[in-house]
Protein backbone atom coordinates (compact mmCIF):
# COMPACT_ATOMS: atom_id res chain seq x y z
CA UNK A 1 0.00 0.00 0.00
CA UNK A 2 1.75 3.15 -1.24
CA UNK A 3 0.44 6.62 -0.36
CA UNK A 4 1.27 9.92 -2.08
CA UNK A 5 0.71 13.21 -0.22
CA UNK A 6 0.72 16.14 -2.64
CA UNK A 7 1.42 19.78 -1.76
CA UNK A 8 2.91 18.35 1.43
CA UNK A 9 4.65 21.56 2.52
CA UNK A 10 5.24 21.51 6.27
CA UNK A 11 2.75 18.74 7.09
CA UNK A 12 5.53 16.44 8.26
CA UNK A 13 3.32 15.15 11.07
CA UNK A 14 0.99 13.56 8.52
CA UNK A 15 3.93 11.84 6.86
CA UNK A 16 4.88 10.40 10.25
CA UNK A 17 1.29 9.33 10.99
CA UNK A 18 1.01 7.45 7.69
CA UNK A 19 4.45 5.87 8.10
CA UNK A 20 3.53 4.68 11.60
CA UNK A 21 0.38 3.17 10.11
CA UNK A 22 1.97 1.45 7.10
CA UNK A 23 5.13 0.27 8.89
CA UNK A 24 6.67 -2.25 6.47
CA UNK A 25 3.52 -2.69 4.34
CA UNK A 26 4.09 0.27 2.03
CA UNK A 27 5.80 3.58 1.39
CA UNK A 28 4.79 7.18 2.02
CA UNK A 29 5.64 9.48 -0.90
CA UNK A 30 5.49 13.28 -0.72
CA UNK A 31 5.22 15.75 -3.58
CA UNK A 32 5.67 19.52 -3.56
CA UNK A 33 6.50 22.26 -6.05
CA UNK A 34 9.60 23.14 -3.99
CA UNK A 35 12.17 20.80 -2.50
CA UNK A 36 12.27 23.02 0.60
CA UNK A 37 9.38 21.12 2.10
CA UNK A 38 9.98 19.82 5.62
CA UNK A 39 7.63 16.93 4.85
CA UNK A 40 10.33 15.71 2.43
CA UNK A 41 12.66 15.08 5.36
CA UNK A 42 10.43 12.30 6.72
CA UNK A 43 9.01 10.64 3.61
CA UNK A 44 10.20 7.37 2.10
CA UNK A 45 10.30 8.96 -1.35
CA UNK A 46 9.97 12.55 -2.56
CA UNK A 47 9.37 14.33 -5.83
CA UNK A 48 9.32 17.97 -6.94
CA UNK A 49 6.33 18.63 -9.20
CA UNK A 50 5.44 21.35 -11.70
CA UNK A 51 3.25 24.10 -10.28
CA UNK A 52 -0.40 23.17 -9.79
CA UNK A 53 -1.58 25.34 -12.70
CA UNK A 54 1.12 24.11 -15.04
CA UNK A 55 -0.32 22.08 -17.94
CA UNK A 56 2.15 19.30 -17.09
CA UNK A 57 1.07 18.97 -13.46
CA UNK A 58 -1.53 16.21 -13.89
CA UNK A 59 0.45 14.28 -16.56
CA UNK A 60 3.47 14.43 -14.23
CA UNK A 61 1.50 13.05 -11.28
CA UNK A 62 -0.13 10.36 -13.41
CA UNK A 63 3.28 9.21 -14.60
CA UNK A 64 4.70 9.25 -11.08
CA UNK A 65 1.75 7.30 -9.64
CA UNK A 66 1.98 4.68 -12.36
CA UNK A 67 5.75 4.23 -12.03
CA UNK A 68 5.60 3.99 -8.24
CA UNK A 69 2.43 1.91 -7.89
CA UNK A 70 0.65 4.57 -5.82
CA UNK A 71 -2.56 3.18 -4.34
CA UNK A 72 -3.96 6.43 -2.98
CA UNK A 73 -3.27 10.14 -3.43
CA UNK A 74 -4.20 12.72 -0.79
CA UNK A 75 -3.75 16.46 -1.27
CA UNK A 76 -3.00 18.79 1.64
CA UNK A 77 -3.64 22.12 -0.13
CA UNK A 78 -6.94 23.76 -1.06
CA UNK A 79 -5.85 24.94 -4.51
CA UNK A 80 -4.75 21.41 -5.40
CA UNK A 81 -8.12 19.85 -4.64
CA UNK A 82 -10.17 21.10 -7.58
CA UNK A 83 -7.77 20.08 -10.34
CA UNK A 84 -7.29 16.65 -8.78
CA UNK A 85 -11.05 16.18 -8.44
CA UNK A 86 -11.49 16.91 -12.16
CA UNK A 87 -9.03 14.13 -12.99
CA UNK A 88 -10.11 11.43 -10.51
CA UNK A 89 -11.10 9.06 -13.31
CA UNK A 90 -7.72 9.45 -15.02
CA UNK A 91 -6.02 8.29 -11.83
CA UNK A 92 -8.52 5.47 -11.30
CA UNK A 93 -7.62 4.11 -14.74
CA UNK A 94 -4.02 3.55 -13.57
CA UNK A 95 -5.08 2.09 -10.21
CA UNK A 96 -4.67 5.19 -8.03
CA UNK A 97 -7.53 6.37 -5.85
CA UNK A 98 -7.63 10.12 -5.35
CA UNK A 99 -9.18 10.79 -1.95
CA UNK A 100 -10.79 14.11 -2.74
CA UNK A 101 -14.32 15.51 -2.67
CA UNK A 102 -16.42 16.12 -5.77
CA UNK A 103 -15.96 19.43 -7.59
CA UNK A 104 -19.23 20.88 -6.27
CA UNK A 105 -18.23 20.26 -2.64
CA UNK A 106 -14.76 21.71 -3.17
CA UNK A 107 -16.26 24.80 -4.81
CA UNK A 108 -18.42 25.38 -1.74
CA UNK A 109 -15.43 25.05 0.59
CA UNK A 110 -12.76 26.90 -1.40
CA UNK A 111 -14.99 29.81 -2.40
CA UNK A 112 -15.93 31.58 0.85
CA UNK A 113 -18.82 33.37 -0.86
CA UNK A 114 -20.23 29.97 -1.75
CA UNK A 115 -19.60 28.87 1.85
CA UNK A 116 -21.67 31.83 3.05
CA UNK A 117 -24.55 30.97 0.73
CA UNK A 118 -24.30 27.28 1.65
CA UNK A 119 -24.86 28.28 5.28
CA UNK A 120 -27.87 30.44 4.41
CA UNK A 121 -29.43 27.66 2.32
CA UNK A 122 -28.98 25.10 5.12
CA UNK A 123 -30.04 27.29 8.06
CA UNK A 124 -26.54 27.36 9.55
CA UNK A 125 -25.64 30.54 11.41
CA UNK A 126 -22.76 32.41 9.79
CA UNK A 127 -21.30 35.95 9.98
CA UNK A 128 -22.92 38.50 7.67
CA UNK A 129 -20.74 38.62 4.56
CA UNK A 130 -20.55 40.97 1.56
CA UNK A 131 -19.02 40.49 -1.88
CA UNK A 132 -19.35 44.18 -2.79
CA UNK A 133 -17.80 47.01 -0.81
CA UNK A 134 -20.77 49.26 -1.58
CA UNK A 135 -23.21 46.78 0.00
CA UNK A 136 -21.19 46.67 3.22
CA UNK A 137 -20.95 50.48 3.28
CA UNK A 138 -24.73 50.82 2.86
CA UNK A 139 -25.42 48.45 5.76
CA UNK A 140 -22.93 50.39 7.86
CA UNK A 141 -24.84 53.61 7.09
CA UNK A 142 -28.14 51.90 7.93
CA UNK A 143 -26.59 50.59 11.19
CA UNK A 144 -27.31 46.97 10.29
CA UNK A 145 -23.66 46.11 11.00
CA UNK A 146 -20.84 47.86 12.80
CA UNK A 147 -17.05 47.89 12.94
CA UNK A 148 -14.77 46.05 13.23
CA UNK A 149 -15.12 44.17 9.94
CA UNK A 150 -12.81 41.60 8.39
CA UNK A 151 -11.51 42.06 4.86
CA UNK A 152 -10.37 38.76 3.35
CA UNK A 153 -9.82 36.94 0.04
CA UNK A 154 -12.80 35.13 -1.43
CA UNK A 155 -10.46 32.20 -1.96
CA UNK A 156 -7.42 31.22 0.05
CA UNK A 157 -6.25 29.76 3.33
CA UNK A 158 -4.46 30.83 6.51
CA UNK A 159 -4.06 34.54 7.16
CA UNK A 160 -3.04 35.62 3.65
CA UNK A 161 -4.37 39.14 2.90
CA UNK A 162 -6.75 39.13 5.89
CA UNK A 163 -7.21 42.51 7.59
CA UNK A 164 -9.34 43.86 10.44
CA UNK A 165 -10.88 47.24 9.64
CA UNK A 166 -11.83 49.44 12.60
CA UNK A 167 -13.30 52.34 10.60
CA UNK A 168 -14.43 53.49 7.14
CA UNK A 169 -10.96 54.63 6.06
CA UNK A 170 -9.34 51.32 7.00
CA UNK A 171 -12.14 49.43 5.26
CA UNK A 172 -11.46 51.17 1.94
CA UNK A 173 -7.67 50.92 2.29
CA UNK A 174 -7.66 47.26 3.32
CA UNK A 175 -10.13 46.38 0.57
CA UNK A 176 -7.80 47.75 -2.11
CA UNK A 177 -4.73 46.33 -0.38
CA UNK A 178 -6.25 42.85 -0.28
CA UNK A 179 -7.07 43.05 -4.00
CA UNK A 180 -3.47 44.03 -4.81
CA UNK A 181 -1.98 41.28 -2.68
CA UNK A 182 -4.29 38.69 -4.22
CA UNK A 183 -3.16 39.70 -7.72
CA UNK A 184 0.45 38.98 -6.71
CA UNK A 185 -0.17 35.64 -4.96
CA UNK A 186 -1.23 32.11 -5.96
CA UNK A 187 -4.83 33.31 -5.52
CA UNK A 188 -4.62 35.29 -8.77
CA UNK A 189 -5.69 32.20 -10.72
CA UNK A 190 -8.96 31.77 -8.79
CA UNK A 191 -9.60 35.50 -8.85
CA UNK A 192 -8.97 35.97 -12.57
CA UNK A 193 -12.59 35.18 -13.51
CA UNK A 194 -14.01 37.70 -11.00
CA UNK A 195 -11.32 40.32 -10.28
CA UNK A 196 -13.92 42.79 -8.99
CA UNK A 197 -15.46 40.20 -6.66
CA UNK A 198 -12.38 38.55 -5.21
CA UNK A 199 -12.51 40.23 -1.78
CA UNK A 200 -15.10 39.68 0.95
CA UNK A 201 -16.12 41.90 3.86
CA UNK A 202 -17.26 39.89 6.87
CA UNK A 203 -18.90 40.71 10.18
CA UNK A 204 -16.66 40.29 13.22
CA UNK A 205 -18.00 38.01 15.95
CA UNK A 206 -17.24 38.18 19.66
CA UNK A 207 -17.00 34.70 21.06
CA UNK A 208 -14.89 31.57 21.42
CA UNK A 209 -13.36 30.00 18.30
CA UNK A 210 -13.55 26.25 17.70
CA UNK A 211 -12.30 23.92 15.01
CA UNK A 212 -13.72 20.58 13.98
CA UNK A 213 -12.87 17.54 11.92
CA UNK A 214 -15.95 16.24 10.11
CA UNK A 215 -15.14 12.61 9.40
CA UNK A 216 -16.74 10.53 6.66
CA UNK A 217 -15.76 7.18 5.22
CA UNK A 218 -14.37 7.06 1.69
CA UNK A 219 -17.90 6.81 0.25
CA UNK A 220 -19.01 10.00 2.01
CA UNK A 221 -20.96 8.41 4.85
CA UNK A 222 -20.91 10.25 8.18
CA UNK A 223 -18.75 8.79 10.94
CA UNK A 224 -18.04 11.44 13.57
CA UNK A 225 -17.32 15.10 14.39
CA UNK A 226 -14.33 15.90 16.59
CA UNK A 227 -14.41 19.36 18.18
CA UNK A 228 -11.51 21.35 19.59
CA UNK A 229 -11.65 24.63 21.49
CA UNK A 230 -8.86 26.91 20.28
CA UNK A 231 -6.55 28.53 22.80
CA UNK A 232 -3.93 30.03 20.47
CA UNK A 233 -3.52 30.74 16.75
CA UNK A 234 -0.47 31.35 14.56
CA UNK A 235 -0.62 32.46 10.89
CA UNK A 236 -4.22 31.31 10.58
CA UNK A 237 -3.59 27.84 12.07
CA UNK A 238 -4.45 26.38 15.45
CA UNK A 239 -1.44 26.49 17.78
CA UNK A 240 -3.02 25.18 21.00
CA UNK A 241 -6.39 23.51 21.60
CA UNK A 242 -8.38 21.18 23.84
CA UNK A 243 -10.81 18.46 22.73
CA UNK A 244 -14.37 19.20 23.86
CA UNK A 245 -17.96 18.08 23.33
CA UNK A 246 -20.69 20.38 22.02
CA UNK A 247 -23.89 18.99 20.57
CA UNK A 248 -24.80 22.15 18.65
CA UNK A 249 -21.45 22.25 16.87
CA UNK A 250 -21.68 18.50 16.34
CA UNK A 251 -25.00 18.98 14.54
CA UNK A 252 -23.36 21.40 12.10
CA UNK A 253 -20.82 18.68 11.37
CA UNK A 254 -23.63 16.25 10.57
CA UNK A 255 -25.25 18.72 8.18
CA UNK A 256 -21.94 19.37 6.40
CA UNK A 257 -21.34 15.63 6.04
CA UNK A 258 -24.81 14.92 4.68
CA UNK A 259 -24.77 17.82 2.20
CA UNK A 260 -21.20 17.62 0.89
CA UNK A 261 -20.58 13.84 1.08
CA UNK A 262 -16.82 14.43 1.21
CA UNK A 263 -14.48 11.46 1.69
CA UNK A 264 -12.33 11.18 4.84
CA UNK A 265 -11.63 14.47 6.64
CA UNK A 266 -13.04 17.98 6.33
CA UNK A 267 -11.71 20.82 8.50
CA UNK A 268 -14.02 23.63 9.61
CA UNK A 269 -13.92 26.73 11.84
CA UNK A 270 -16.78 27.75 14.12
CA UNK A 271 -17.40 30.68 16.49
CA UNK A 272 -19.53 30.13 19.56
CA UNK A 273 -21.34 33.36 20.48
CA UNK A 274 -23.08 32.67 23.78
CA UNK A 275 -24.36 29.18 23.08
CA UNK A 276 -25.00 29.80 19.36
CA UNK A 277 -22.46 28.38 16.86
CA UNK A 278 -21.58 30.25 13.66
CA UNK A 279 -19.78 28.49 10.80
CA UNK A 280 -16.91 30.53 9.35
CA UNK A 281 -14.93 28.42 6.90
CA UNK A 282 -14.47 24.88 5.58
CA UNK A 283 -11.51 23.07 4.00
CA UNK A 284 -12.25 19.74 2.29
CA UNK A 285 -8.98 18.16 3.43
CA UNK A 286 -6.79 17.47 6.44
CA UNK A 287 -6.46 20.81 8.22
CA UNK A 288 -3.83 22.23 10.52
CA UNK A 289 -5.96 21.26 13.51
CA UNK A 290 -5.98 17.52 12.78
CA UNK A 291 -2.94 16.73 15.02
CA UNK A 292 -5.03 17.70 18.06
CA UNK A 293 -7.61 15.06 17.11
CA UNK A 294 -4.85 12.54 16.45
CA UNK A 295 -3.12 12.90 19.81
CA UNK A 296 -6.53 12.54 21.47
CA UNK A 297 -7.12 9.11 19.91
CA UNK A 298 -8.36 9.64 16.34
CA UNK A 299 -6.34 7.77 13.70
CA UNK A 300 -7.52 8.87 10.27
CA UNK A 301 -4.48 7.46 8.41
CA UNK A 302 -5.19 3.98 9.80
CA UNK A 303 -8.89 4.34 9.02
CA UNK A 304 -8.10 5.37 5.44
CA UNK A 305 -5.77 2.42 4.95
CA UNK A 306 -8.39 0.00 6.28
CA UNK A 307 -11.11 1.52 4.09
CA UNK A 308 -8.84 1.19 1.06
CA UNK A 309 -8.38 -2.48 1.92
CA UNK A 310 -12.13 -2.96 2.31
CA UNK A 311 -11.82 -3.63 6.04
CA UNK A 312 -14.13 -2.54 8.85
CA UNK A 313 -13.22 0.55 10.87
CA UNK A 314 -14.17 0.61 14.54
CA UNK A 315 -15.90 3.80 15.78
CA UNK A 316 -13.25 3.97 18.51
CA UNK A 317 -10.63 4.64 15.83
CA UNK A 318 -12.45 7.87 14.92
CA UNK A 319 -13.25 9.05 18.44
CA UNK A 320 -11.26 11.55 20.51
CA UNK A 321 -10.87 11.62 24.27
CA UNK A 322 -12.46 14.71 25.77
CA UNK A 323 -10.20 17.03 27.77
CA UNK A 324 -6.94 16.32 25.93
CA UNK A 325 -5.07 19.60 25.49
CA UNK A 326 -2.04 20.00 23.24
CA UNK A 327 0.15 22.65 21.67
CA UNK A 328 2.35 22.78 18.59
CA UNK A 329 5.97 23.80 18.91
CA UNK A 330 8.45 25.42 16.56
CA UNK A 331 11.16 23.04 15.39
CA UNK A 332 14.13 23.94 13.22
CA UNK A 333 14.80 21.56 10.32
CA UNK A 334 18.11 21.28 8.51
CA UNK A 335 17.96 20.41 4.81
CA UNK A 336 20.67 18.20 3.23
CA UNK A 337 22.63 19.94 0.47
CA UNK A 338 20.92 17.93 -2.26
CA UNK A 339 17.61 19.60 -1.36
CA UNK A 340 19.04 22.96 -2.33
CA UNK A 341 19.74 22.03 -5.94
Amino acid sequence: MNILLTSAGRRSYLVKYFKDTLKNEGLVHTANSSSLSTAFLYADKTVVTPLIYDENYIPFLLSYCKENCIDALISLFDIDLMILSRHKKDFEEIGTRVIVADESAIDICNDKWNTYNFCLENNINTPKTYIRLSDAQKDLEDEKIDFPLYVKPRWGMGSLSVFKAENETELRVFYEKSKREISKSYLKYESAANPDECVLIQQSLKGQEYGMDVINDLEGNYQNTVIRQKYAMRSGETDAAIIVKNEKINEIGRIISQKLKHPANLDADVFLVGDTPYLLEMNARFGGGYPFSHVAGVNMPLAIIRWLKGEEVSPSLLSAKEGVMASKELVISVFPQEFLK
